[in-house]
């Protein structure tokens, strides 16, 4: 051990001279080493007593811990390769993290005369890392089995710069289309897309990687172009040889469409309107959007969607609170009010939750920090939440601006109203501020980001007022895009950007062009969100089919074919009703009600819905309502009341067809438009006469029905 120390100084000691300080030089060994990640020293509690930054984001507060921490036991300054800063790392004496660097190591060497110069923190106006420089920008592979040299360069607060390559952390968001190893080599492994994020010191970059088919003969074929939807998309396909797949047909159109747009399935009647009408095709599709989107079942099936994200439910809200909220959010949408005009209701609603429904808002949040949270993460699609114990591991948002964001809200306050389950929004008094949880300090509301055009900040209670401003404004980078990203993954079953509440850097999007022309678009028509859903259900892209092609079998990412959705609890529930020709019944509501009319998960509670995946509203992310299939749901559909009870109605579909007196091949013709939308094809249709006629024509009918409902053709939408 000791001759391991003197060598160790006899080979360093010619080099000490070299300034070396811990903000620029030590501070990205112990990231890169993983002294600062979650499992090792940067978990909230530490690893066996000793506390780091998580990832490095304060160094003030590492360097404090290392010199300071018990009595700066970690250091040895008369004999610094005794220090156990060196000692345990490098392996001289029992580590529980493991071996870190060798004791012949540049990172070695770096902090053991870093301790021989006093272990100098550094001039942040010098040392800190203005800003990183990733070569190259961008990764184009003609084939897998390439591969790539990554670059990093810092530049410091003084001007100079530093190959920092070996020190970054450089991660890959899709490893099995491209890889990077320990010595920033990007290796392509399959066709594809990945985005490769680069951190250094707090700073990120973002490097996008295609690897292309190399599937030879690829020649582009031009399809119709109906919008600039279609042109970017295009634009992005045909650089990547993904040929898109072909258009649907009118019936699976219909289908589609309004189940998008109203929550429904078409009834047997449109069908046969729809088909019939000899209006050329783009046209009568435009029309029927039209009507699709000024019918009641619209503004139904769009008030779940927002009951949702603003958690509109009787556990946060009581009875009347949430019929009041559901009925400001469906005339909200009915009347197809701006965005913006929506959005400022809410923040800035006061007064009592009854006479003035917006403000039930804050009452499922209540307080400051998780109301700044469901904000941010409803109408910026930024999800604040990893900032409020540390700055965000994966974006540039700090813990000082989380506190600056929620001290907006800490002057809201909340007081029983006259009524039973009222309450009062009011502002507080302007000295009930948000206190910063490190030193106790009052923190000043500031914006996310600075606003373009001054928006003042007030200093008294009106703040709100101020942050509703600067969030609906047309220069806000976020809100525009975020409300576009998510409306265009309602109608693809993902969004440009995805998650859609988790914009970020290190998350970008499959094709910016495309998502900044949708924002720019929606800006230009002042927050209309049906001209927006417009604009996209009557592009090419929206109408196209979900069958794959030899080029884009693989592609899940760039819209090149419609992607088979599961229908919604409610969405499902409906079109089991409608199929089967039965009526709603759900407990306290009125008759007839359906699953779309219904307020809140605790209204009309069902087990059907809750097993198909209905939210509980208990979280503004799009994450908690469920589309997958899972065994329970089969064995549901199957063996479960909800479908039988349907089927066997003896006012319904069966009933009503076999009492009329119809054909066997009219009931056939019929299940199918109720059911898939469609007339059957030859061969359904010969199926369907030949059991019809092997038994009692009400039970055969009742089982044909039973086996559409349980079809994928009906429970997904294609």
């Amino acid at each position: 051990m000791r001759l391991t120390i003197l060598l160790a100084s006899l080979a360093f000691a010619l080099s000490a001279a070299e300034p070396v300080t811990f903000l620029r030089d030590v501070a990205p060994i112990l990231n890169k080493t993983g002294c600062t990640s979650g499992p090792c020293h940067g978990a909230a509690k530490g690893k066996n007593g000793f506390k780091l930054s998580l990832r490095g984001y304060d160094p003030q507060f590492d360097y404090q811990a290392l010199l300071y921490d018990l009595s700066g036991r970690r250091f040895n300054r008369a004999q610094p390769a005794s220090s156990l800063m060196l000692a345990k790392p490098s392996q001289q004496i029992p580590h529980g993290g493991g071996q870190r660097f060798e004791t012949d190591s540049l990172y070695y060497k770096t902090i053991y005369n870093w301790i021989a110069q006093g272990v100098p923190f550094g001039d942040p106006a010098k040392d800190a890392v203005t800003s990183i420089v990733v070569e190259p920008k961008e990764l184009a592979m003609p084939k897998p089995g390439e591969t790539a040299q990554i670059k990093v360069v810092a530049r410091f607060a003084d001007g100079q710069s530093r190959d920092v390559t070996k020190e970054a952390t450089i991660e890959s968001n899709v490893p099995t289309v491209a890889k990077i190893d320990t010595k920033a080599m990007v290796s392509g492994e399959r066709t594809g897309e990945a985005t490769l994020l680069v951190r250094y010191q707090g700073k990120y970059s973002t490097v996008p990687v295609t690897i292309l088919n190399p599937k030879p003969g690829f020649v582009w074929k031009p399809l119709p172009q109906y919008s600039y939807i279609d042109q970017l998309v295009d634009a992005k396909l045909s650089k990547l040889h993904l040929q898109p797949s072909g258009g649907i047909d009118d019936a699976t159109f219909l289908r589609r469409i309004t189940l998008d747009l109203t929550g429904a399935i078409p009834t047997p009647e449109e069908v046969r309107a729809f088909l019939a009408d000899p209006t050329p095709q783009r046209i009568k599709r435009a029309k029927r959007i039209d009507k699709l989107i000024a019918s009641p079942a619209y503004a139904d099936h769009w008030t779940v969607k927002w009951g949702d994200l603003l958690q509109s439910s009787r556990k946060f809200l009581g009875e009347k609170g949430t019929f009041g909220f559901r009925e400001w959010i469906h005339q909200s949408i009915a009347s197809n009010k701006p965005y913006d005009k929506m959005a400022r209701e809410l923040l800035t609603s006061r007064g009592s939750s009854y006479d003035d429904p917006a403000a039930n808002y804050f009452r499922t949040t209540r307080e400051p920090k998780p109301t700044m949270e469901k904000t941010t993460q409803v109408f910026l699609g930024v999800r604040m939440v990893c900032a409020q114990c540390h700055d965000h591991p994966f974006e540039k948002w700090t813990q000082n601006q989380y506190y600056q964001m929620a001290a907006f809200f800490s002057v809201v306050g909340l007081r029983p109203g006259y009524e039973v389950g009222e309450e009062i929004i009011y502002d507080q008094r302007a000295d009930y501020e948000m206190k910063h949880p490190k030193d106790s300090r009052i923190v000043a509301p500031q914006f996310l980001i600075a606003s373009t055009a001054p928006i003042k900040i007030p200093s008294d209670e009106h703040r709100r007022d101020a942050l509703a401003d600067w969030l609906v404004s047309k220069q806000n980078p976020f809100f525009a895009k975020a409300i576009a990203n998510r409306i265009w993954s309602y109608f693809f079953n993902k969004g440009i950007i995805d998650p859609v509440d988790d914009i970020r850097a290190s998350n970008p999007p499959v094709n910016p062009a495309l998502l900044e022309a949708l924002t720019k678009d929606l800006l230009d028509h002042n927050y209309d969100l049906q001209y927006l859903m417009r604009t996209i259900v009557n592009s090419r892209i929206y109408q196209t089919s979900f069958v794959p092609n030899e080029w884009n079998e693989k592609d899940a990412d760039n819209f090149s074919h419609a992607l088979p959705r599961r229908l919604g609890s409610e969405q499902l529930m409906d079109a089991v009703e409608l199929a089967a020709g039965s009526r709603p019944n759900f407990p306290d509501v009125p008759e007839d009600t359906n699953a779309d009319q219904l307020p809140d998960p605790h209204v009309g509670k069902d087990g059907f819905l809750d097993l198909f995946g209905r939210p509980t509203r208990e979280s503004a992310c799009e994450c908690e309502r469920r589309t997958d299939l899972s065994l329970p749901q089969a064995l549901n559909l199957v063996n479960g009341t909800t479908i039988s009870d349907a089927v066997a109605d003896p006012k319904g579909r069966i009933s009503k067809l076999v009492l009329a007196g119809k054909p066997d091949a009219t009931i056939v013709e019929e299940l199918y438009l109720a059911t898939l939308s469609r007339l059957p094809s030859k061969q359904e249709a010969d199926n369907g006469l030949k059991y019809l006629a092997g038994g009692p024509r009400a039970t055969r009918a009742q089982d044909l029905l039973w086996a559409l409902l349980n079809s994928k053709g009906f429970l997904y939408s294609y």
